[in-house]
């Protein structure tokens, strides 16, 4: 079915997840630490992780933000923590789902099946000829690659979904609860988190808020990728 990472301290839960998980036939890896976590994900690749927040040597929040900065593999957090200030900020941080403990393994292979669903249609979405081409700035959605100029971007997995969502629309500025709903899933946020990722994205695309090529903030409305004056418009 999927190949899935266990990331989880305490020795019975996680052989309570590995014993479900294996008999749901998925194939299951399993580590204790946020450090074993990153060099299995580093070396492996997973269909899904499923990544705790109490970890003895680093808090599972600072793991997600390591693990977004190496793989787009999607992440459902285990948390004790049930403060709703928290899951959004977790949200925020690039988790794709979550569950409050105790869970059931039913209600486990649900969110499971849910975010792999999500997955893979994203993939199917991105059909072989739809690279997207703005000005000098390409995207390639089927690889997850994108380039300007020629040269390779290194972008985390929020940064390339938020330019390649952006790309698919040149020219159009695309409202924040959008960009929330269709980048984050989420039904509603803290606009902070769109305001950095597009600061990240500026920088890695030579240009600032002051100083825009690509991205074009319009206060209170929203955000529009268009090619900087004078080059080519958008092709696919």
């Amino acid at each position: 079915m999927a190949s899935v990472l266990v990331v989880e301290d305490d020795q019975f839960v996680r052989s309570a997840l590995i014993r479900h998980l294996t008999d749901a036939a998925h194939t299951v890896r399993s580590v204790g630490t946020a450090l074993e976590a990153l060099r299995e994900v580093a070396h492996l690749r997973f269909d899904v992780v499923i990544l705790d927040l109490g970890l003895p040597d680093l808090d599972g929040s600072e793991a997600l933000k390591m693990l977004r900065g190496i793989t787009d593999v999607p992440v459902i957090i285990a948390t004790a923590r049930d403060d709703e200030a928290e899951i959004v900020r977790l949200l925020n941080a690039g988790a794709d789902d979550y569950l409050t403990k105790p869970f059931s393994v039913e209600h486990l292979s649900a969110r499971i099946a849910a975010v792999l669903r999500r997955a893979r249609s994203a993939s199917a979405d991105a059909a072989p000829d739809s690279v997207l081409r703005v000005g000098g700035l390409t995207v390639d959605p089927l690889r997850r690659q994108a380039e300007l100029d020629g040269a390779r971007l290194d972008l985390t997995r929020r940064e390339f979904d938020l330019l390649a969502f952006l790309a698919g629309r040149p020219g159009v500025v695309v409202p924040r609860r959008e960009l929330l709903a269709e980048v984050w899933q989420q039904s509603y946020g803290d606009d902070q988190t769109i305001d950095v990722h597009l600061s990240w994205l500026r920088r890695k695309l030579g240009e600032t808020a002051a100083r825009p090529r690509y991205l074009h903030t319009l206060r209170g409305v929203g955000v529009k990728l268009e090619p900087p004056v004078g080059e080519a418009g958008p092709t696919r």
